[in-house]
């Protein structure tokens, strides 16, 4: 389940035909980034493509002794693009192929259009998606102020965005040629939409699915990005991982532009796998080895540079080595000063903001946590200092009130109100509110920290002892413990239904398989993530399957791979209802009876001396002042037992 080399087996195809024949390649708005993600210029020019223009510019000129290989997508505009070019064509002979499956209708009118009958060919070809890595797929799909995701709620679609998604996510079935069961998140409405509108794009192209079956199907699941969105706004120490994090990876592109005293020809870098081997072998290492990494590559290029010297060609040999290696060597030197370029920038901001020292209490907020009281100051002191950018301080708002929204002593209202004070606009201090509304403990199916019940306590305590590579890379995604769970054959379907019930006695990681079917793993497992997925689960994705090794694969996907601004800016834009950006009921509630969280919880009066459980002062036993009589003060006690309620019919849910 190679989706690089499915892409790039497409493009060969195409560019392939006719052979021995000088060729144009003509793209689109969307099917440029997809061919520049899967080959190179060089494959390109291999291949006798003389030419790469996109099909919307009216500038080019007539050639018609060359041949036209046209690559775009199904979309009104593409449609019309083509239609316009056949009636005025620029080229001898026409070659067509559309990244998903065509209706009769399009069939037609293209058709009418090549009224000078130059079309040769027109064929489908199911590259209709970014190939990231060999496991990493995005529909490249970004939420804008014009364009969103969602609908009027977080669980429902945006109409364009579903069926963008329904056709992506169809093309990479195709394309792996592969025809899944499909399970989704329970509790998104968003994922079990788009579970259906798959199940009808299979069923409505029978023909195009009817691949030879296999003795374990292929298992399609669908998950939901706010049910863990904490992943997303957590600091990357990881290469990959921490260039989209800090500048931003479009398309395998990086924006230096911005950069002081940069170089004209580095202001734009391209950072891809499959054409820098640099990258390739270090784009998951973390922030430290790769510096090392990055001065070893130094020093080889320095080596190589005294071996190129005018001093050491001496003799007619020298000269034939150094006319052969000098293009290499050329290469190498562009890598050394994009790599050293990019290490230099990183490492400037990383000291500028203060990254370091966020991302620690990042960690500590996301893991098994540092007590409310240690976490409460960290993220306060935090806050106010003036050297934090805003952006930074704004999300370790938001982990702290996705940690202690259930704790009965939090302070959310205050660090919000302290956010506003110190850099943050009140627009973006909304988003705290946001986020606790659509993706809070009320709207999450799992339980993402641990910390719900004594079970899920004692397992976070025993992930705390496990060895991490650092402080600031401790954090593992959610999406680590369902695979888990999946590969176990112990994934609930009351928690991630089949969409058909039938196949759930197929096995395929459920519960409820009976027979010769009961325990039986998947062994394809294609994860798409509505709202976008991380290169930090790319990462934890790329060990799955180095652990699973031959035995089973896991290929990830998402409507985008998001860094920590675009998912807030996806949730910002979204249009949902103005109530969203008011404190959820439970936080105005707490907030009205208890000053930034001082009210303990439970307060007993024994003579000269005082139990206190909870509030400000934190959980002790004092010398009181009065030294006499027996006392209960206990305001919180009603709203720790009406919570403990709520955990155990949670908790008999997700045993039922």
């Amino acid at each position: 389940m190679d989706i690089l080399a499915a892409v790039s087996h497409y493009i060969t195809k195409m560019v392939s035909n006719p052979s021995n024949a000088i060729k144009v390649l003509l793209l689109d708005a969307h099917t440029t980034p997809f061919v520049s993600l899967a080959t190179t210029q060089s494959e390109l020019l291999s291949h006798q493509i003389y030419l790469t223009d996109r099909i919307d510019n009216q500038k080019r000129d007539r050639m018609p002794h060359l041949k036209c290989v046209c690559f775009v997508g199904t979309s009104e505009d593409s449609l019309e693009a083509v239609a316009r070019e056949l009636e005025e064509p620029r080229y001898g002979e026409y070659f067509l192929y559309f990244s998903n499956v065509l209706t009769k209708r399009a069939i037609e009118r293209l058709a009418e259009a090549d009224s000078y009958e130059l079309v040769k060919e027109v064929q489908e070809f199911f590259a209709d998606y970014a190939p990231i890595l060999p496991y990493l797929f995005s529909l490249n799909y970004l939420p804008s102020d014009s364009t969103s995701l969602y609908g009027t709620t977080s669980n429902t679609w945006n109409p364009d965005a579903l069926q963008r998604s329904a056709q992506g996510l169809a093309a990479v079935l195709l394309s792996l040629k592969k025809k899944p069961v499909i399970r989704y998140e329970r509790m998104s409405g968003m994922a079990k939409k788009l579970g259906i509108e798959v199940q009808h794009v299979i069923k409505s192209n029978a023909a195009l699915f009817d691949f030879r079956p296999t003795q374990v199907p292929p298992l399609l699941l669908i998950i939901d990005r706010l049910n863990d969105p904490v992943t997303p706004l957590l600091s990357q120490w990881t290469y990959q991982a921490l260039v989209h994090e800090i500048l931003g990876i479009q398309n395998g592109r990086v924006d230096l532009s911005l950069v002081p005293d940069i170089r004209p020809e580095l202001r734009e870098i391209t950072l891809l796998p499959q054409s820098d081997a640099f990258f390739a072998q270090h784009l998951n290492d973390n922030f430290g080895d790769l510096g090392a990494a990055v001065q070893k590559l130094v020093t080889d290029y320095q080596a190589k540079s005294l071996s190129q010297a005018p001093s050491s060609i001496e003799t007619i040999a020298d000269m034939k080595r150094f006319v052969e290696e000098y293009p290499e060597f050329r290469k190498l030197g562009g890598n050394v000063s994009k790599h050293v370029a990019l290490m230099g920038e990183l490492s400037r901001i990383v000291g500028r903001d203060r990254l370091l020292d966020a991302s620690e209490v990042e960690q500590s907020l996301a893991g098994s946590g540092g007590g409310h009281a240690a976490d409460l100051k960290a993220v306060q002191t935090l806050i106010a200092a003036p050297n934090i950018p805003p952006a930074n301080k704004l999300r370790l708002a938001i982990l702290y009130a996705l940690r202690y929204q259930r704790s009965s002593s939090h302070a959310i209202v205050a660090v919000t109100e302290s956010l506003t004070r110190n850099g943050v606009t009140a627009e973006e201090a909304k988003l705290v509110n946001i986020v606790l509304n659509v993706a809070g403990a009320e709207q999450r199916q799992d339980d993402l920290f641990s910390n719900e019940n004594i079970f899920s306590r004692g397992k976070s305590a025993l992930k705390g002892l496990k060895g991490v590579e650092n402080v600031y890379t401790q954090h593992s995604p959610h999406l680590v413990d369902t695979l888990e769970v999946l590969f176990k054959g112990r994934l609930k379907e009351m928690s991630y239904p089949f969409l058909d019930p039938a196949k759930a006695l197929t096995g395929l990681g459920g519960s409820n398989a009976t027979g010769q079917n009961a325990g039986q793993r998947p062994q394809d497992v294609i994860v798409f993530m509505v709202g976008g997925t991380t290169y930090e689960e790319a990462h934890a994705i790329s060990k799955v399957n180095r652990e699973l090794g031959n035995s089973a694969r896991v290929l990830l996907g998402g409507t985008c791979v998001h860094n920590s601004s675009s998912f807030l800016h996806q949730l910002i834009t979204a249009p949902f209802a103005p109530s969203s950006t008011q404190p959820p009921r439970e936080i105005a509630t707490t907030s009205s009876t208890s000053s930034a969280g001082d009210r303990p919880a439970l307060n007993l009066q024994l003579g000269g001396i005082n139990v206190s459980v909870g509030g400000a002062g934190g959980t002790g036993v004092y010398r009181s002042s009065n030294g006499e009589g027996v006392s209960v003060q206990a305001d919180g006690l009603k709203d720790g037992v009406r919570d403990l309620w709520g955990k155990m019919r949670q908790g008999v849910e997700r045993f039922g």
